[in-house]
């Protein structure tokens, strides 16, 4: 075990050929009345406030939905579990919350953890059977991580669905948009980055990040310190096949922030004022335009 700059307890845990690190908790597991009031309390401004931030903003949440909290049994999914939970104890919003969790092959032990984790933390989850990781490994050997994630995505939306859900929110965080968008210039030569919320393509529903505004940072401290050991490394086929490119943006970053601890904050805001004078092409659903066009 090491411990970081920022006194997080970090392990490494052994999958197949490869090391994952593992958020430890610093504490016993607290009673749940205590870790569900510190999200209105002691993390207030760092987990509620960013989360109805980006819930108003956003247009996440209104009246007459019907919401599938999707539950990988990591630290983010469980957090936003318990955002919502709250949000529906204190909002006037008139919406309705279900929680759905996908088991595409876990392992006996990330099972039962994230069974333990939705006991004691009081979220009534279902949970569901879908052989993704070994189809993912038959259909896509080399590099099965994209295809993983895509067919993860596609049943997911087809739960929610049948629940009869209109949308799916899922747990990506602040750091998780700031990667994104920066991954998409260093490795695919394209300006884009993750949305708050976008229609699908295949299923009449609507999917939702309401973390879009909350650090990765902020989740750590709230796991770890209310005790909660959340999944990490659940995929059992293909870890050790998975892209370093994230962590390497993830490092980047983190150097970055050293210097300019709102670094962050610009590379978000960078997707909130493209100046489309200053761009040398950019494209939309009727195709690629360049500068030259109104030159």
């Amino acid at each position: 075990m090491e411990i970081l700059e920022n006194n997080e307890s970090i392990a490494s845990t052994s999958l197949g050929s490869a090391v994952c690190e593992t958020v430890l908790p610093l504490v016993p597991l607290q009673p749940l009345k205590d870790i569900e009031r510190s999200i209105q309390k002691k993390y207030r401004s760092e987990l509620w406030s960013p989360f109805v931030r980006a819930l108003k903003e956003f247009e996440m949440v209104k009246d007459g939905d019907r919401i599938a909290v999707a539950i990988s049994g990591g630290k983010d999914s469980l957090v936003l579990s318990k955002l919502f939970q709250e949000l529906k104890r204190a909002s006037k919003t008139n919406f309705e919350v279900v929680f759905i969790s996908m088991n595409p092959g876990f392992n006996a032990i990330n099972l039962q953890n994230l069974k333990n984790n939705l006991k004691h933390l009081n979220i009534p989850c279902e949970i569901y059977d879908d052989n993704i990781f070994e189809v993912a490994e038959k259909i896509a050997k080399d590099y099965p991580c994209y295809m993983c994630a895509k067919m993860r995505r596609g049943s997911l939306y087809n739960k929610a669905t049948q629940l009869g859900c209109n949308k799916l929110a899922l747990g990506h965080h602040f750091d998780d948009v700031v990667e994104t968008t920066l991954m998409s210039m260093f490795y695919m030569g394209k300006f884009e980055t993750m949305l708050p919320k976008l229609k699908s393509d295949n299923y009449d529903i609507e999917l939702i990040r309401p973390l879009f505004y909350v650090e990765e940072k902020s989740i750590i401290k709230w796991v770890r310190n209310n005790g909660i050991l959340p999944m990490n490394c659940g995929c059992t086929v293909a870890a050790q096949k998975t892209s370093s490119k994230r962590r390497e943006t993830k490092e980047l970053v983190a150097q970055l922030v050293k210097n300019n601890p709102d670094i962050k904050k610009r590379i978000i805001q960078s997707t909130q004022n493209v100046n489309i004078e200053k761009v040398l092409g950019w494209k939309n659903s009727e195709g690629k335009h360049s500068f030259l066009e109104n030159y």
